[in-house]
């Protein structure tokens, strides 16, 4: 069997090391379970053509220096479409004849975040959708097709999604033209029965985000008590909640934490924050006592993404509210990746502490004085839990434990 691994958004975002990292720590696992594994991506082209090219060589570079070379395929799809036809896209990597081949035999797709849409699609004899943002991904689901119609099974990293506290809408849109649900390939007989039809309420299996434990090792201690965070400062997503939209950035997210600075003096808050060099909220934070630095920079390759990683004693993050207000269970890829290096994880509470160990690495906080607190808790006992977060990792996030959970073998 082949275990594809469908992605969009690792290939056009060549700056991003950690973004990268995340279907990265899939390819591992499947490997390390011995799975014939392909990374199948899709490279939508932009008017650049050279920007598309340097695209294409960064992504192939940082395969090979994984040992991947030989395991992936590439689609570039021009002009880009949300449409994907195989027959419109160029092949990278393994040759199309050899892509075909496996379509024709016993193969899974993991798709994660619908990277991959119908037509293509549905040649997949099994197809699993990954979500990797739940509280995005559900409220779409309930206003238009994501992929609903066309997946046997459904995945999510909300741990907490199944719970009676749980407010993720479950229930998804009204379904495409039945003709795409009876296409050749979606049905019984090749595979496992698709999930319901659309209007009715998905059932959604959750795992873990995904830390390769073999490629993520436990670093010595830091040599400065840094707290950090990577990510995007602004978001321009969208979900409505009790008739409003609210803000989902960092920016709305972090506000009642800046003056945690002043509070722990003896500690040291930093920002990986993607800001142009003229943004004034470098400065405003800067005022609040906030290191800021581009993660451009300093985790523009997976590699780097690591390192910066061990530099800190741990992770400090808030998260988008509507994770906290509808108790989603959610936590994030690079929580698991900071836990894998033995840096605890300091972060908002979505629901998903009752699914962790007891000695887990991570603290739970809801608002500065708990923040403090926790901040304070990780620097006076750094050793110790550092070392429940490794094992935490290990026994829980290990890329390869959850991705047999997810194929059921």
């Amino acid at each position: 069997m082949t275990v594809f691994l469908g992605c969009g958004f690792a290939a056009k975002y060549p700056e991003g090391g950690g973004n990268f990292s995340v279907p990265l720590q899939w390819m591992l696992g499947l490997r390390r379970l011995g799975l014939d594994a392909i990374w199948l991506e899709i490279l939508p082209a932009t008017t650049d053509t050279r920007e598309d090219a340097s695209r294409i060589r960064k992504f192939r570079r940082l395969l090979h220096e994984h040992g991947l070379q030989n395991s992936y395929c590439l689609l570039h799809q021009a002009p880009a479409n949300d449409v994907h036809e195989l027959g419109e896209m160029r092949c990278l990597g393994i040759s199309r004849e050899d892509l075909i081949a496996r379509l024709k035999g016993p193969n899974t797709l993991l798709n994660l975040s619908y990277s991959l849409h119908p037509p293509f699609l549905l040649q997949f004899e099994r197809r699993l959708f990954c979500d990797l943002d739940p509280s995005e991904i559900f409220y779409w689901m309930t206003k238009m097709e994501m992929g609903q119609s066309h997946h046997h099974e459904f995945w999510t990293i909300g741990l907490n999604a199944s719970a009676p506290d749980c407010r993720l809408p479950t229930v998804a849109a009204s379904s495409v033209a039945a003709s795409l649900r009876e296409a050749p390939g979606s049905t019984g007989d090749s595979g496992p029965p698709l999930a319901p039809p659309t209007g009715r309420r998905l059932q959604w299996n959750t795992f873990h985000p995904l830390a390769d434990s073999e490629l993520l090792r436990p670093a010595p201690p830091p040599r400065v008590l840094k707290f950090t965070t990577i990510g995007q400062w602004y978001w321009g997503g969208g979900v409505e909640v009790d008739g409003q939209f609210p803000d989902l950035s960092k920016k709305f997210a972090f506000e009642r934490y800046l003056d945690l600075p002043h509070r722990v003096p003896s500690a040291r808050f930093e920002l990986a924050m993607n800001l142009n060099q003229d943004d004034p909220e470098i400065a405003r934070l800067r005022e609040r006592g906030w290191r800021v630095v581009s993660p451009h920079r300093i985790a523009r390759t997976p590699a780097a993404y690591r390192r910066y990683l061990a530099s800190a004693a741990g992770e400090f993050t808030a998260i988008k509210g509507v994770d906290v207000a509808w108790r989603t269970g959610w936590l994030s890829d690079r929580a698991a990746a900071f836990l894998a290096t033995g840096r605890p994880v300091i972060t908002e509470d979505t629901g998903a502490e009752k699914y962790l160990p007891a000695e887990s690495g991570f603290r739970f906080v809801h608002d500065i004085e708990t923040a403090e607190i926790a901040v304070t808790e990780v620097m006076a006992d750094w050793h110790r839990i550092s070392r429940a977060a490794r094992t935490c990792a290990v026994e829980v996030f290990d890329s390869a434990k959850n991705l047999r959970k997810i194929l059921g073998l």
